[in-house]
């Protein structure tokens, strides 16, 4: 009788169970490129340059974060003798965020707790997400910072290996 329950409760114990949404989202990615398209001319640019820099970052506790840079910028020499220009540059050249995150398989919204952009903070930023293997396509609609019209903006990842 002890080796029939002691077989039941190792068959239920080896079910495997589906994957939730989220487990395909979870760990680091790295960004590959960050283009910005305006949605009435479809005119295209690289936001951060060809080569920008950045990752994000989505746990199992349910945090995440990111951080982008421009490819090249500003690299001041001695922080007390910048300028209130060179300042904003540093400023526009940089991204960053991070807080909670609610993923049903299509969207991810991040919940803002802390932002280099003080309008973020409190707000639910929504994005499209596709992943395909270790590559992650987040797209959202914005209005644009500079001139407010519309704006698709598609940042491409790839999944951060285990060390």
């Amino acid at each position: 009788m002890s080796i029939r329950i002691f077989a039941c409760a190792f068959a239920l114990s080896a079910t495997t169970y589906p994957a939730s949404a989220s487990d395909e989202l979870y760990g680091t990615w790295k960004l590959v490129s960050f283009t910005q398209e305006v949605v009435g001319t479809g005119q295209k640019t690289n936001v951060f340059g060809n080569a920008p820099k950045g990752f994000i970052s989505y746990s199992r506790d349910g945090r995440m974060y990111a951080i982008l840079a421009k490819d090249e910028r500003p690299k001041p020499t001695d922080m007390s003798k910048v300028t209130n220009e060179q300042r904003v540059e540093l400023f526009n050249t940089m991204a960053a965020y991070a807080g909670t995150f609610v993923f049903d398989g299509k969207t991810v919204t991040h919940n803002v707790d802390i932002s280099w952009n003080e309008n973020w903070t409190g707000t639910a930023q929504k994005r499209n997400v596709q992943i395909e293997g270790n590559k992650l396509s987040i797209t959202t609609t914005i209005a644009s910072g500079i001139d407010g019209k519309p704006v698709v903006l598609a940042l491409e990842w790839e999944k951060v290996a285990p060390r």
